[in-house]
Formats: structure tokens, sequence, C-alpha cells
């Protein structure tokens, strides 16, 4: 896996992926940024989201639950002080579809958090406490 990132002026820079991807980051205008994009630890967040609701969808759908929508809900804290990492992310799945059993989302948020999801493993190595938790929207 690939990426580069490039600074275009001020606090603004263009991250383009492997597969070609481009998104534009920037900082907010006390740090000499136009906020004009996402800031990077944003984007972290993100990435963190979309790995854990990639592997929660693909398990709930290899469990044959009947998904129609599935969002992660992430908020986190930050240290005070330098660097200012993560130190706690809650994510929180909502996951609608028809009839699906509560056992097997709350298996498939376990299995992403203990066994799939590489950004949420990684940051809770690094000490990020990380909690999951999900909700079921019952569809008609």
């Amino acid at each position: 896996m690939q990426a580069r990132v490039k600074w275009v002026e001020q606090a603004m820079f263009l991250a383009e992926s492997g597969s070609g991807h481009t998104v534009v980051m920037d900082g907010p205008q006390e740090s000499g940024g136009r906020n004009v994009g996402m800031r990077p630890m944003e984007m972290l967040l993100m990435g963190l989201g979309g790995c854990s609701t990639f592997d929660v969808v693909s398990i709930l759908q290899k469990s044959r639950q009947a998904v129609d929508d599935c969002e992660v809900r992430i908020d986190a804290e930050r240290a005070d002080v330098e660097p200012k990492v993560f130190t706690k992310i809650a994510l929180h799945f909502i996951v609608t579809g028809k009839n699906l059993k509560e056992t097997v989302v709350k298996r498939a948020v376990d299995l992403s958090a203990e066994k799939y999801c590489s950004a949420s493993i990684m940051l809770g190595r690094a000490g990020v406490e990380i909690t999951h938790s999900f909700e079921i929207v019952e569809t008609a």
C-alpha cells in the first residue's frame, strides 16, 4: 500500500492514495490554513470508521442478515498537550435492516474490534481506549 502527500501552500496538502484517489487536507485559520479541507486527524478517524464499518457489513452479509444500512458515529478525545494523540475513541454503529438478530450484530461488531479492523487494533495497541456499541433499527 502506498500514498503520497504533497504540500500545496500554507497548511494545505493534497493526499493521493495508491489507488489514485485524492483528498484535500487543510488546517484551521489559526494554524495558517484556510479551512478548505479535512484535518489529518479527522481523516484518521474516518479511516477507522470506514475500516470497522466495512467489516461489520461484510460479516453481517456473510451471516445472511438483511442489512439495508450501516452507519458508525465516532466520538474521540485527544490529549491536551503535544503530541495531541487520541486518548479515547467511541464507535457507535447504527445497523438498519429487516429481522436483524442482535446476537449476530454484536458478533460482527466484536469480530471487527478484536480480529479484523486493522485500524482499531493498531490504535488500541498504541494505548487508545476504544469502545464499541451498536443499535439496531428495524425496517418495515
